[in-house]
């Protein structure tokens, strides 16, 4: 893969949210390839090493405003709402 197809993947997915520019958990986890419950489990496990400037979660509004931005009705069963990453 080109690397300017890798940067046009990775630009589809950063949203603005609160006027940064950020990536959720299930983008993240799938550019460092595991799975988004681990980096969920990490984040939790060391949460002083993210601050709320760096790593924040969604609350039910603003998930329910970037579910509208896709196709489909749900997201695969997300039990929760998720985390996002700014740069």
């Amino acid at each position: 893969m080109t690397d300017i197809i890798k940067q046009n993947i990775i630009e589809k997915k950063i949203f603005l949210i609160r006027d940064l520019n950020v990536m959720l958990d299930r983008d993240l986890a799938e550019l460092y390839g595991v799975p988004t419950k681990r980096l969920v489990e990490q984040v939790k496990r060391n949460i002083k090493r993210f601050p709320e400037d760096f790593m924040f979660q969604l609350t039910r509004d603003e998930f329910k405003i970037l579910r509208s931005h896709f196709a489909t009705s749900s997201w695969g069963g997300c039990r929760y709402l998720p985390y996002i990453f700014t740069e």
